[in-house]
């Protein structure tokens, strides 16, 4: 097994174990290594320095302790992402590109009020909180296991 460190379009580093060198080649150029943070499939191995022991009692945070603590973070923040993610999906109606119209109606009580979920432009999403309409982005997270 090997782990390498790796960083994706977005300036995310994260790190992940492979079988072995050619393990990651072959799952890199399929786009089956994922972005722990944003979900982006451009992943490259990022610059690593070998673990070289401190002389001395520096108690200061080693930069391997700050990256796998932030590496944990982002995957706890994926895990409740995609938690949200399948909440919505299994309690919430899908209405696509007509959000907007959709979420007018039910604030001003043309149509039943209920849970709802889809796109909607920036402009469409301004426009809506002018209004008084109660929503809320979330960063909709691609579903996969990689």
């Amino acid at each position: 097994m090997i782990k390498y460190g790796l960083k994706c379009e977005n300036a995310h580093v994260f790190e992940a174990w492979f079988k072995n060198s050619a393990t990651y080649d072959e799952q890199a150029s399929v786009g089956d290594v994922v972005c722990v943070v944003c979900g982006s499939t451009s992943v490259e191995k990022a610059p690593m320095a070998p673990a070289v022991p401190r002389k001395g009692r520096n108690t200061a945070p080693r930069r391997d302790e700050i990256a796998n603590k932030e590496a944990e973070n982002a995957a706890a923040a994926m895990i409740a992402l995609r938690e949200i993610r399948k909440t919505v999906e299994e309690n919430c109606d899908y209405v696509g590109p007509r959000f907007a119209e959709e979420a007018r109606k039910i604030h001003y009580g043309e149509i039943e009020r209920r849970g709802i979920y889809g796109e909607a432009t920036p402009e469409e999403s301004n426009e809506l909180r002018e209004e008084g309409v109660d929503i809320a982005e979330v960063p909709w997270l691609p579903t996969t296991d990689a």
